[in-house]
């Protein structure tokens, strides 16, 4: 029975730590833009690398 001493507390104080986070969360515009992430893996802007190990030569 002591433990719950502790352990509500100890609840307690990690949630006022998550709402914090999540309103710093909002503040900070972490949620302006839900689907430029999902989009941006559909883009080829990298250019490919060239092979440096290959050679033209016959021989």
């Amino acid at each position: 029975m002591n433990i719950l001493l502790a352990l509500i507390p100890i609840s307690l104080v990690l949630l006022i730590v998550g709402i914090l986070a999540f309103f710093w969360a909002v503040r900070k515009g972490q949620f302006d833009n839900l689907d430029a992430a999902a989009l941006d893996i559909l883009t080829d802007d990298s250019k490919p690398m060239p092979d440096k190990g290959k050679t033209d030569h016959a021989g």
